[in-house]
């Protein structure tokens, strides 16, 4: 463990001023976590790798983590101050920068940055809701291809309905665009016409068997259907493609807690999900972050704390 020892010499009548700004970290972080977002504005998504991808993002925060914890360092002073031996009229406060990415010091700063992304950078966003695409799932059509970039168009403004219909017409011109029944299939959703989404999934999965958009959002119509156990098995038909995606775990997880209200099952499936999420660097772990803490809070209502805990010492998993 590497730690660098910062040395602070403050007169005693300037320690009050000089830390009096409470809302400084939150700036801090705000400002930090903008450039880090600014910087996965960048992130090429198109023929790549999801998880080299989110290696980038993971760059991306990284690059801006030490400054945080600098930051983070520099604000503790005032408490510090309080039992700090005094030097020639001043305080001399020594604050530990630890430089390891093992440290909880790190790993705080990261996660914080973390998750101000994740609630408000949009290129974040984009890139966690992104699949891994490539040239042969788009058109040679001219006409084709012009449906498909004016239902995206569409699509970001909300039109369901407008961009359903250039959707229609772009697989009328090509019945083996594969991203455009994909999107399809999104907007059916959307539009809750959830019969036909499922149907243009599968044709998606007729083209590419393997197609990860299909097979990820076939599960979530199912939600929306309401038939939970069509979800479940749509999930491990996900993991028989791609064993050990977290997005199985997670979904499984999310559909025990929010909708058959089976905790101990939500908690072990989540805690699958979140270790992979953690492993991977991705942005996504927030997201299990949160749900773990409903599942704490219902299992905790219960009385079923030792439980909670059990089921995360089977994952070798601690919760704060």
């Amino acid at each position: 463990m590497i730690k660098k020892r910062l040395t602070i010499l403050i007169p005693i009548f300037l320690c009050s001023l000089m830390f009096a700004q409470k809302d400084t970290k939150k700036q801090v972080l705000k400002e930090l976590s903008e450039k880090a977002c600014q910087c996965t504005d960048s992130i090429r998504l198109l023929n790549r790798n999801k998880k080299d991808i989110l290696k980038d993002v993971h760059g991306c925060i990284d690059k801006y983590t030490g400054a945080l914890q600098i930051s983070t360092l520099l604000s503790s002073a005032e408490d510090v101050a309080k039992t700090a031996p005094e030097v020639n009229g001043k305080k001399q406060i020594n604050l530990n920068f630890n430089t390891s990415k093992d440290s909880k010091q790190y790993i705080d700063s990261y996660n914080d940055i973390e998750r101000y992304l994740m609630g408000n950078c949009q290129s974040v966003k984009n890139i966690t809701e992104t699949s891994e695409t490539n040239d042969d799932g788009f058109s040679k059509d001219k006409e084709a291809m012009d449906f498909y970039h004016e239902g995206r168009e569409l699509t970001e403004k909300k039109d369901w309905k407008g961009a359903i219909d250039n959707y229609e017409k772009a697989v009328k011109k090509d019945p083996e665009f594969l991203y455009a029944w994909d999107a399809l299939g999104i907007n059916y959703r959307r539009n809750e016409e959830f019969d036909k989404a499922i149907s243009a999934y599968e044709k998606s999965l007729k083209l590419n068997p393997k197609g990860k958009m299909a097979l990820q959002n076939i599960p979530v119509v199912y939600i929306y259907k309401k038939e939970y156990q069509k979800a479940i098995d749509s999930y491990m038909n996900l993991d028989k493609v791609y064993p050990g995606d977290p997005e199985v775990y997670y979904g499984i997880g999310n559909v025990y807690f929010n909708a058959l209200k089976d905790d101990e099952k939500a908690l072990d499936y989540i805690c699958k999900a979140y270790r992979i999420y953690n492993d991977q660097k991705s942005p996504y772990r927030t997201d299990a972050e949160s749900i773990m803490s409903s599942i704490h809070k219902s299992m905790k209502e219960k009385g079923q704390t030792e439980k909670f805990k059990e089921i995360l010492k089977k994952n070798n998993m601690q919760f704060d």
